[in-house]
């Protein structure tokens, strides 16, 4: 018998699981995820899943709860007989810790890898990494998303002049260059220099903005310091306007002061993590689509390589 496809949800993203299954065309399954006085975890599947294909939605966003609930659902999925278990987790947390960058430091994003696999999730659908070499911290497959297949469509409706590109840092140089290259469009890098962890230094601009109409692109707004601070140089710098298109909105401390008090005309998110508020200047583009077309195919054992902007310009 061909196995049938089941999306259930962690408590941290059942907005977005709903949205998922709906456009994927089934209900989202039933499963009770309760917390004990002290804390404690139980999940449990409130519906067989015996031999189905069992796609689980939680993004890992803090806190810890989220990510300990998604191994606790893999683990009950797996022991529940499924056929496979597949973890799609829109925001992957941990992913800024991927390397040893000081002495006696943890790589926890490949911490997260080996708990996964161990918990025995067979697939790790995921939306851009911080590092996309996070991939390789994994023996199992990973359908790693883009979101430029989000953040293309909406850049082209803005219908801007004088179009340039811009990095906040220099890891996001080779993010930007593909979708420069894609609109034919100029790309600036902002180099910034940190004294610690969400403080900056220093910052120039690398690359002409005067009168241009400038698109800061990231995977992750945290405080939105780097984004304040890139707005304000290339405003300075003679830039006609600047807005920025940020991937995950995890948006802690003063983000939301912060983005505010920019220069910013808008900062645009995907809702791999829910906003804590609202903001006038914040505007948010779903991911479900893109999420149930992936699951959809690799339930169908069938390529994701459409959902990549390589493949929208080899195909136009």
């Amino acid at each position: 018998m061909q196995p049938s496809a089941k999306i259930f949800s962690g408590t941290g993203s059942q907005y977005l699981a709903e949205k998922i299954a709906q456009k994927f065309g089934i209900p989202l399954g039933k499963v009770t995820i309760q917390k004990f006085s002290d804390g404690e975890i139980q999940t449990v599947f409130q519906e067989s899943i015996r031999g189905d294909m069992v796609f689980l939605v939680q993004s890992t966003f803090s806190p810890s709860d989220n990510l300990m609930e998604l191994l606790l659902m893999i683990d009950a999925a797996r022991r529940a007989s499924a056929y496979k278990v597949i973890a799609v987790i829109p925001y992957y947390g941990y992913a800024r810790q991927d390397r040893k960058d000081k002495p006696r430091v943890a790589i926890g994003s490949k911490l997260v890898a080996n708990m996964l696999t161990a918990a025995g999730a067979n697939r790790v659908v995921t939306m851009d990494l911080h590092a996309p070499q996070i991939q390789g911290y994994f023996d199992i497959p990973v359908d790693h998303l883009d979101s430029s297949a989000i953040f293309i469509p909406y850049i082209e409706q803005l219908k801007l002049e004088n179009l340039t590109f811009a990095a906040p840092d220099v890891g996001s140089a080779n993010r930007i260059r593909e979708i420069a290259s894609y609109f034919e469009a100029e790309m600036v890098i902002c180099d910034k220099h940190r004294k610690r962890a969400n403080e900056i230094a220093s910052m120039v601009v690398i690359g002409d903005v005067a009168g241009r109409d400038v698109v800061l692109i990231d995977d992750i707004c945290d405080t939105g310091g780097t984004l304040a601070k890139s707005a304000g140089l290339l405003k300075d710098k003679g830039a006609r306007s600047v807005r920025a298109l940020c991937t995950h909105p995890v948006l802690s401390g003063k983000a939301y002061e912060n983005i505010e008090n920019s220069v910013l005309e808008e900062l645009v998110v995907c809702d791999t993590i829910p906003l804590k508020q609202e903001s006038s200047k914040i505007k948010v583009l779903s991911v479900a689509d893109l999420f149930a077309i992936a699951i959809r195919n690799a339930f169908e054992n069938r390529s994701i390589n459409s959902l990549f902007i390589h493949s929208q310009r080899r195909n136009s």
